[in-house]
Parts: structure tokens; sequence; C-alpha cells
């Protein structure tokens, strides 16, 4: 059987691993996990891999999470969907719009499994998973157990969870509840949504639209390979972005909640021409800054290269320090994205 981790990272990343287990049950994937703590080896549970960069070969076993199944239960008011973590995300969205459950729709084409989608938080075109997961099953490999945390205690923020830190280690999400209301309202923040007159639009449009900018703006993964936004868009104070501002009067801003300014990333890189730059195999995605590509065999390196050379330029144009939202994989685990490129 072939350990090579390349078929199982959008990147399209060569490195290899120990040892690789497709588990489509919870039976499965805890046995596969039980066997390498025996072996004292390291283990890391993938879904699709399409927000990570190996840095090396892992030295361990790489269990990739394929349980499936999607439960409908409705209710008056909502729809609560009992999702298997190894479905893909975008069949999800696919599947609850043909079903006339709308709701999903701005998170259409966002790459992974659905098991990967309350690590992150996954977020798009003004609408966050926060706002429709009611819970996330996670199984304690070491005890067996089964936990459900409800949206709460997820502690979900931007591009952030419970599941980057408390239950980060020894934990494998099983399944995600959703619940998707039944009273429709459509989220037309952002980009090409803009356009569209609320009281007319139809979820089906709002659906295309969001594919239509994601496949005009986005690479392809299976032809140059990415892992999607690689920076993280920064937060900043209202006070930094107000000197920005006087500086850059077309600087794309977004006020938050707690009075932080959040700012687009890819406009940050763009203002630094950086659209196209390229070392080694990997670039700059000439249509979406925030995008970096393996355009030919790019090695880990490359990326990390390339990654530390925007940052840098960023951080000295703007005073604004760029964060990875892709998750860095070590020989033994994850590392920190941050400290590897800065």
């Amino acid at each position: 059987m072939s350990t090579s981790l390349k078929p199982f990272n959008t990147f399209g990343i060569q490195a290899n691993a120990s040892r690789i287990v497709i588990a489509q049950t919870v039976q499965q994937l805890n046995e596969a996990w039980n066997e390498a703590v025996s072996l004292q080896k390291p283990v890391l549970i993938l879904g699709e891999g399409s927000n990570i960069l190996f840095l090396d070969d892992f030295i361990g076993t790489v269990i990739v999470n394929r349980i499936g199944g999607i439960e409908v239960t409705e209710k008056d008011d909502a729809w609560h969907l009992h999702i298997g973590a190894g479905e893909n995300w975008h069949h999800l969205v696919e599947y609850t719009l043909q079903q006339n459950m709308p709701g999903l729709e701005n998170l259409a084409l966002i790459p992974g499994c659905v098991g990967s989608s309350p690590i992150q938080n996954i977020g798009a075109y003004g609408v966050e998973l926060k706002k429709v997961c009611a819970y996330v099953e996670c199984i304690d490999m070491r005890s067996g157990e089964t936990h459900r945390l409800d949206n709460k205690e997820c502690q979900f923020g931007y591009r952030d969870s419970i599941f980057k830190h408390d239950y980060q280690n020894d934990y494998a999400i099983t399944a995600v509840g959703l619940r998707i209301p039944k009273l429709w309202q459509p989220v037309l923040t952002y980009g090409d949504l803009t356009r569209f007159d609320p009281a007319t639009v139809t979820p089906q449009e709002v659906f295309d639209a969001v594919c239509h900018m994601r496949m005009t703006k986005l690479p392809d993964p299976r032809v140059n390979g990415n892992a999607g936004s690689f920076f993280k868009n920064p937060v900043i104070t209202a006070e930094q972005a107000a000197g920005l501002l006087s500086e850059f009067t077309d600087m794309p801003h977004y006020p938050q909640a707690d009075g932080s300014i959040k700012l687009a990333a890819g406009w940050l890189i763009d203002r630094c021409e950086l659209k196209g730059y390229q070392i080694g195999g990997a670039a700059v995605h000439r249509q979406q800054a925030l995008v970096l590509i393996n355009t030919a065999n790019a090695t880990s390196q490359d990326i990390v290269k390339l990654a530390h050379y925007i940052r840098q330029r960023v951080g000295e144009k703007f005073n604004v320090w760029l964060e990875p939202e892709v998750r860095f994989m070590g020989v033994k685990g994850e590392v920190s994205a941050v400290e590897t490129i800065a």
C-alpha cells in the first residue's frame, strides 16, 4: 500500500507517512489510533487535506476520516442535520439546496470535509459555520467516549475553535450537527452578492453567484495545487486602522462587534504588487493574491519561503503582520505556522 500523502493534500506536496489508514467507521478510526499509540507513533487525522501544508515526511500513522451519512430531522422552525465528518462539504451544500433547505449557499465550493469545517469555523461571503452549527460530536481516542459539544462549547472565533486548542490532540471529530432555520434570510454583503435585491433573490441565485466568484477568482487545486486562502484576514485596532486609512483611503475594512477592524489580506498583498511573484515552484495566484499555488512540483520549503517573503513585504509596508490560515504539519505533528514563516 502506498504511503504517499500527495493524493491527500490539495497543495499536491510530495510527502510520505509511515502508514495511511482509510477509516469509514468510528470503530476503524479508533482501532487505527490505538494501534499507532501502542507502537508509540504519532497520529494525524486528516479530512481532504485542503488546509494543510506538509513540511516533512510524517513518521507516524495518517488516518483519513471518511465517516459518511446525512440524517435530516424536520421541526416546525428548522431542519436539523446530523452529518458524518467524512462527507464532502460542497456536496452537503448542494444536497441541502436540492432538498429545499437553503442557508448554506454562501459557503459553497469551500474545499474539505464536513468534519474539518468546525475546526476552522469556515466562512465566506458574510456567513460563518458558527451561524448554523448546533453541535459537534467527537470521540476521545484515549477512552473511546463520544462527546457532543454545543455551539457555545465549541468556542468559535475567526477561523478558530476549541478544536485548535483544548480538543486538538487525542480527539477526532466524527459528526457535525447543523440547524438550518426555515425562515431563509439571504446574506448579500460581499462581492457580486450586493447586486441582488433581498426581496426577490433566490437561494439558487446566491449559490450560483458564489460558485461563479470562487471559480473565476480561485484556482482549481486539480490544476494548480493550493489550500485556498493561505493567510487569515488580519484584525487590528480601530486606532491602527484609522492611521492606515488616512494613507490608503481605498483600503477595504470591516468593523467588528468588539470595535476592532478586519482588513482584507489579499488587498494588502496585492498592494505590495506580489501577484504572480514566484519562488521555486510556488507562486502568488494572479487572480487572487490570498492564494499561494503549486505551479510545478513545488516543495514545502518553496511555499514557506514565499509565505515568509509576503509576510515581510506586507509588514514593512503596512505594519500588519499576516498569519497563515493553513495548518503546518511537521514530522510528528502540527507546528506553529507563524514561527515557521517568521
